[in-house]
């Protein structure tokens, strides 16, 4: 092998390597019960899946996850709805979050969603609410463009607080989204959703 094409070869590698660790780590939605807490530290339980420690940043995050209602589907709220496409072009909503004022614009815009074949997720602020033979329709509004959201009366509901530091504890339901691992098997997490009364966020 010649000195020019060893050397192509050495710095394609290279460009590789370099792009590999630039790379970020990839990061873990987790779910499940609260096993321990101990500081800064959560031991949680997944339903299908070995127990994992999780460390929480200092500042963390917690939001409460409550039971919502229609009523909170007013003009100007910001939600986030999982849905299934219409052949007419709207959304059917399976699942609708609305975020506390501090979550305004998280997640904005429309996208797929993980939940199911096909599924979508639209983040935006609700512009109107009209009622329909098949439930109350939304117009929900995002950086770049707009859906129709169906309601139907079986839709899930949940509403998101400011919560604190102190409901992380064993026993409850929890959902970390974005968590991310660590070299020996353990995750950092600087938000928190916690469920409260029945309430198991996912």
């Amino acid at each position: 092998m010649n000195i020019r094409k060893s050397g192509l070869i050495g710095l394609a590698l290279s460009i590789v390597v370099s792009a590999a660790i630039a790379q970020p780590a990839q990061t873990r939605r987790i779910a499940g019960t609260i096993e321990k807490a101990d500081g800064g530290t959560l031991v949680v339980k997944p339903q299908s899946s070995d127990a994992v420690t999780v460390h929480l940043a200092d500042k963390v995050s917690v939001y409460g996850v409550s039971k919502g209602a229609m009523a909170d589907l007013k003009p100007n709220a910001f939600i986030g709805v999982g849905a299934m496409p219409q052949a007419d072009g709207s959304q059917r909503a399976m699942q609708i979050t609305v975020f506390a004022e501090s979550q305004r614009g998280l997640g904005e815009g429309f996208r797929p969603w993980d939940r199911a074949p096909n599924s979508t997720m639209t983040n935006g602020t609700v512009d109107t609410h009209v009622g329909s033979v098949d439930g109350p329709v939304l117009t929900v509004k995002y950086k770049g463009g707009e859906q129709k959201i169906v309601v139907p009366s079986d839709a899930v509901i949940l509403a998101y607080s400011v919560g604190d530091k102190s409901e992380l504890k064993p026993g409850a339901h929890i959902a970390i989204i974005g968590a991310k691992p660590r070299a020996d098997g353990t995750l950092d997490a600087d938000r928190v959703n916690v469920g409260r009364g029945d309430i198991v966020p996912r």
